[in-house]
């Protein structure tokens, strides 16, 4: 029987869901929908998306969860969002043989992973 096949979706509430959502439409590109929703296809032979649990002590980041979205140009993209007042975290930029990494907190507080794939692994 088959079980899990991936993640469906990330839930998460907003004090100001509007603003929120308009935050990330204009900083991060995500098409949302007026009701809140936004789809993600993934055109990648592998099909990878990452789950990861990590022990409460861990101080990658501190809100309950983090999302970790894929992106294209990440030096492009963090400095389009300098430019643009979002606060990126120092280290953002950094690589290593899983891609390039980078971290922008939201209005609402919420650390942002934003990750790059090694150039072998980009989508399309």
């Amino acid at each position: 029987m088959t079980r899990v096949t991936g993640i469906g979706g990330v839930f998460f509430k907003a004090r100001d869901a509007e603003a929120l959502r308009a935050w990330y439409a204009k900083h991060l590109g995500i098409d949302v929908q007026p009701w809140g929703w936004a789809a993600f296809r993934w055109n990648e032979p592998e099909g990878v998306t990452a789950w990861t649990v990590l022990p409460a002590s861990s101080d990658y980041f501190s809100q309950p969860f983090m999302i970790n979205y894929r992106v294209a140009d990440l030096a492009a993209l963090l400095e389009a969002l300098r430019s643009e007042g979002c606060d990126v975290a120092e280290g953002s930029g950094e690589e290593s043989e899983f891609g390039k990494f980078g971290w922008v907190t939201d209005p609402e507080g919420n650390r942002i992973e934003l990750w790059e794939p090694p150039s072998a692994r980009l989508p399309g």
